[in-house]
């Protein structure tokens, strides 16, 4: 895997509970000490648009560590924000358009994990899953069984493109495994 910087953020839940008390103060620290120039997308289904969504960044700051304003101005300038279902084509599609020239992007799926499968399977299909990495938060299925069957689905099937490949750190990238593609 490739040690270049992800060059997009794209966080799963985006409206959710984690995004609200840990991932947007995370990111305006980030931006605080200058480790953060990327787009940064957040993808969930609350029927919002961007203006709701930086508003719920600003109201998570205000409670949960303070607002710092030069941070948050240049946050704000990052976020892009996908409004739709995880299981729908057309939540990727747009994906893909926000992403635009980005070739390295980094998804954190800060989502159930039986929502897994089916977002890596279409950031294949979208084609956001080229030179990508993702991110699940733990835990990662909720005994051993089904973490094994959460990694088994994100394996390529014979003749797929690659998918993503979970590594003991919870992490995934794209891989082609040494088999033959037909």
């Amino acid at each position: 895997m490739s040690n270049l910087q992800s060059d997009a953020l794209v966080f799963f839940g985006a409206t959710g509970d984690l995004a609200y008390k840990k991932i947007f103060p995370a990111l305006q620290g980030m931006v605080k000490r200058g480790h953060l120039n990327a787009p940064v997308i957040g993808v969930a289904k609350s029927g919002w648009n961007l203006e709701q969504f930086r508003a719920r960044a600003y109201d998570s700051l205000e409670k949960h560590g303070g607002v710092d304003p030069a941070a948050f101005e240049k946050l704000c300038g990052l976020l892009r924000y996908v409004d739709g279902d995880y299981q729908d084509r057309a939540t990727f599609a747009a994906l893909r358009k926000e992403l635009g020239r980005a070739e390295r992007p980094a998804h954190y799926l800060a989502i159930p994990p039986f929502l897994f499968g089916a977002v890596v399977e279409q950031l294949a299909k979208s084609g956001c899953a080229k030179g990508a990495r993702v991110i699940v938060e733990k835990p990662f299925g909720r005994y051993l069984e089904s973490a094994r069957e959460l990694e088994q689905q994100q394996r390529p099937q014979r003749g797929e493109p690659p998918r993503f490949q979970a590594s003991r750190q919870h992490t995934c990238q794209t891989e082609r495994q040494d088999e033959d593609w037909d």
